[in-house]
């Protein structure tokens, strides 16, 4: 049975839209587009290169597949770790209003979200990664569904746009398995689901 890994950029609010680019996601009128780019030194470039390593698979939401099926497939150089796995490795894409996916490898997942991601974890080996996706991240939280977090926290504040930890999410416990900072002062975290909270008092 797989893991299931969500790799998620965030702002120091939680801000989790568009880190990429101007362009990437200006829905609702966000403006920030590309907020994480002037933070992408040596340090962060080697940690998604160990990100890329490891997956056996990817699960993506429809947002996010249509940015990265817009870039990757024209990245070819066999010596880019991250290109080379995301377009030699299945994608499974979770959305109900997508409708043909051209991107070789790519499923749809067309059914119920949660029993489909189940089912994926339970005939998959290795690690099936989740990259951005925060729609489908949120959904899969409430489920129990993704065993390891990477948040990378970039040292910035916008005050606007989708955040990963919004109101309602389920209360779930999470266990820090590592942590480091790069040299622009991103912080980069890995956590692993340990259940739920516990509550006490320092009265």
């Amino acid at each position: 049975m797989a893991t299931l890994s969500l790799t998620q950029f965030l702002t120091l609010d939680g801000v989790r839209q568009a880190p990429g680019g101007p362009e990437e996601d200006p829905s609702e009128g966000f403006t920030h587009g590309g907020w994480s780019v002037p933070f992408g030194d040596e340090d962060f470039g080697r940690f998604m290169d160990g990100v890329f390593e490891r997956p056996t698979a990817f699960l993506l939401g429809r947002r996010t597949y249509e940015i990265f099926a817009g870039y990757w497939p024209k990245r070819t150089d066999p010596a880019d770790p991250i290109a080379t796995k995301l377009n030699a490795l299945p994608k499974y894409v979770a959305g109900t209003t997508l409708d043909s996916a051209d991107w070789a490898g790519t499923t749809l997942l067309r059914g119920d979200v949660v029993e489909e991601v189940r089912a994926l974890k339970e005939r998959t080996d290795g690690e099936i990664q989740m990259h951005g996706s925060g729609g489908l991240a949120q959904t899969l939280l409430d489920h129990d569904l993704i065993d390891t977090l990477h948040l990378l926290v970039f040292p910035v504040i916008l005050g606007t746009g989708r955040r990963l930890f919004a109101d309602g999410v389920r209360p779930t416990a999470f266990r820090l398995t590592g942590a480091r900072t790069t040299g622009s002062g991103v912080t980069l975290t890995t956590y692993e689901l340990a259940g739920r909270p516990e509550y006490g008092s320092y009265a």
